[in-house]
């Protein structure tokens, strides 16, 4: 009898901590973003031998110039988001990645990049893969996401507003979808800083 008695205490014991102490399961704060869009715009600044450097030099096709590049050229960069075109406006973010020259006419290449934002109370990456052309828009799909941009969907449009010369604008318009399923979708325990 003393046996039940300790058990039963041991089992209250429990049940009221539990109800004290509820634990919280594994959460994103993209989760509470299941079944919304945005689209917002953000501006990159790509300078030559600043923020981005040309690593292998390609040798058949275009030669270098403000818009062409050899094929098989490989470009690496880290640029400033800034939010306004304004290089001094407030910065967004930064994007990483590389670009290789993938046509003979030095226009056209293949981009894959790390989009890092810390804008609009978002914060997180979105990767993006995909073609780009040096003189026109270009648009890449979103591959992934950390943050906020757990299991987002969606895509990038590069539109490049002044080329010529060492700095090289672009406007990012990013359109982004987190589908129902976030709320239920797994999570990491520890995320990244950003």
């Amino acid at each position: 009898m003393a046996t039940k008695i300790v058990l039963l205490c041991l089992i209250t014991c429990f049940v009221y901590h539990l109800l004290q102490f509820p634990i919280a399961p594994a959460v994103s704060a993209a989760t509470s973003l299941a079944d919304k869009s945005e689209i917002f715009s953000v501006y990159q600044h790509d300078h030559l031998n600043e923020t981005g450097y040309v690593v292998v030099t390609g040798d058949e096709g275009a030669p270098f110039s403000d818009t062409t590049r050899p094929f098989g050229t490989i470009y690496v960069f880290s640029d400033p988001l800034t939010v306004h075109n304004s290089s001094s406006s407030a910065t967004a973010g930064v994007i990483e990645g590389t670009s290789t020259t993938t046509s003979f006419d030095g226009l056209r290449n293949l981009q894959a990049a790390k989009i890092t934002l810390r804008h609009r109370g978002y914060r997180g990456s979105l990767s993006v893969l995909g073609g780009t052309h040096n003189t026109r828009p270009s648009v890449y799909p979103i591959v992934g996401g950390t943050g906020d941009f757990l299991y987002a969907q969606g895509w990038v449009r590069q539109t490049p507003l002044d080329a010529e010369g060492p700095e090289v604008l672009y406007r990012l318009e990013i359109h982004v979808y987190w589908p129902p399923y976030v709320k239920f979708a797994p999570v990491p325990e520890e995320e990244w800083s950003y």
